[in-house]
């Protein structure tokens, strides 16, 4: 029979466990989810111009806050083509149709950078100057990362607040 003490340390450790995985999980979907929200403010600010002329600017302004050339990425660029006409036709027309294509380019998106042994939620937390501050705590951008930049705008977690609290800079809100 297992003592006090012995118990404490292994409830500790599997609740340690549990706080990780949901750390990740909670980042992965974050980061998604923060790209996603992007990506729609940016679509809705120009939806107004001609299609390719507003796709041209969302993909540039999303190549520019993840410090990437367009030219970075020509293996996907059908899929982020894709990936941002649809929330250009979206912005436009926010019907169920154009909501599945918005679905679906993003799972597109993530299957093509999934080849590559990545995914939107981990280029978002890497890359983006719009990253939240506490993802980093989570999942440490890695040193070797192809094209890594340094990121003065993304908040660090401050003295006497939760970590969950280091949010993303005020001009990506």
């Amino acid at each position: 029979m297992p003592h006090f003490v012995d118990t404490l340390q292994q409830d500790a450790a599997e609740a340690i466990a549990r706080m990780r995985e949901a750390a990740l999980e909670a980042r992965r979907i974050h980061a998604h989810a923060e790209l996603m929200r992007h990506m729609l403010t940016t679509a809705r600010k120009v939806k107004d111009r001609p299609r390719a002329e507003a796709v041209e600017t969302v993909v540039g302004e999303w190549m520019d806050a993840w410090n990437l050339a367009r030219s970075d990425w020509p293996h996907i660029a059908r899929e982020m083509r894709v990936f941002t006409e649809a929330f250009h036709d979206y912005a436009n027309e926010p019907s169920e149709a154009n909501d599945a294509r918005v679905a679906a380019g993003a799972q597109a998106l993530d299957a093509a950078l999934a080849r590559e042994g990545t995914s939107i939620a981990e280029q978002m937390a890497f890359r983006s100057q719009c990253a939240h501050g506490w993802w980093e705590l989570v999942a440490p951008v890695p040193a070797d990362l192809p094209g890594r930049k340094e990121r003065p705008s993304v908040p660090r977690p401050a003295a006497g607040r939760p970590f969950w609290d280091a949010g993303c800079a005020d001009f990506c809100r």
